[in-house]
């Protein structure tokens, strides 16, 4: 992945479909600022994916962990990892 680019809403605005053509054909992506304030990035689709899967993967082995060392510690008081799963997601949303 090359380095972001800086821009603003303003100037992304004006040159969307090459700014989507950027990340996705070079890798490259942009950041996008309103009012000098970084607000969002335009990544290529592919690597959304990719992102994406690996902090799934994290958040599974963390509540796979959490479960084994509550497992260790006895049932009582416990929640299935099902339950914890849908109470840190409730918790995200």
């Amino acid at each position: 992945m090359s380095d972001p680019v800086v821009e603003s809403m303003a100037e992304v605005r004006s040159h969307l479909a090459d700014v989507i053509d950027r990340a996705r054909r070079d890798g490259t992506p942009t950041i996008i600022t309103r009012r000098g304030k970084r607000e969002a990035v335009v990544i290529d689709i592919d690597e959304y994916q990719r992102l994406r899967r690996i902090a799934e993967d994290a958040e599974d082995a963390w509540l796979n962990k959490l479960a084994d060392e509550a497992e260790s510690e006895g049932t009582e008081g416990s929640v299935s990892l099902e339950e914890m799963a849908a109470a840190l997601r409730a918790d995200q949303g």
